[in-house]
């Protein structure tokens, strides 16, 4: 089967936001869109991964007592955490027409953006990459496939004038 790669494949943003912490922000859909979009692209250009025309993500953005109950039902972990994904299918072919849900805790990225010295959408830039990335089957549970996906957020993320992430730091917790 041969697959056309085409990077106008057009990515429609479907965003809920459930907790009005959100609401603050002032640039949340252009952050949105512009990690989205160079993790889209990177994607078709750099990896060779194919996409359906019209495709949607779902993004979610909720607080820490919200992702902790999905957190527990989904993965068995009674805590907050700062992004899950949840993919339609991660080992397609072709992605779409729906790729999943990226969902994102407030309190969670703000505290960590503090702690890493990060503007908080710098940070948010990187989980929006980061989660897109699952919803395409990259993970990091086993080291080379950490290394992978690291790999390519750090490219992504430079592409859009964005530091290592993981330079000099200590890797948080990103389990999803």
């Amino acid at each position: 089967m041969s697959i056309v790669v085409e990077p106008a494949v057009s990515l429609i943003k479907d965003r809920l936001i459930e907790s009005e912490l959100w609401q603050e922000l002032d640039d949340l859909e252009r952050v949105i869109d512009r990690a989205i979009e160079a993790a889209k692209l990177f994607a078709i250009k750099e990896e060779g991964i194919a996409f359906r025309p019209d495709c949607e993500v779902s993004l979610v953005f909720t607080n820490d007592a919200a992702i902790r109950i999905l957190n527990g039902s989904h993965r068995g972990k009674d805590k907050a955490t700062n992004v899950l994904s949840f993919p339609q299918d991660e080992d397609a072919d072709i992605y779409g027409p729906m790729l999943g849900d990226i969902v994102f805790a407030y309190e969670t990225v703000e505290r960590e953006a503090a702690e890493l010295g990060l503007a908080f959408s710098d940070h948010l830039t990187h989980l929006c990459v980061h989660g897109f990335l699952h919803l395409l089957g990259y993970d990091h549970i086993e080291a080379d496939e950490a290394d992978k996906m690291e790999s390519v957020e750090i490219a992504i993320l430079d592409r859009l004038g964005l530091a290592n992430p993981y330079a000099g730091t200590v890797p948080l917790d990103m389990p999803d």
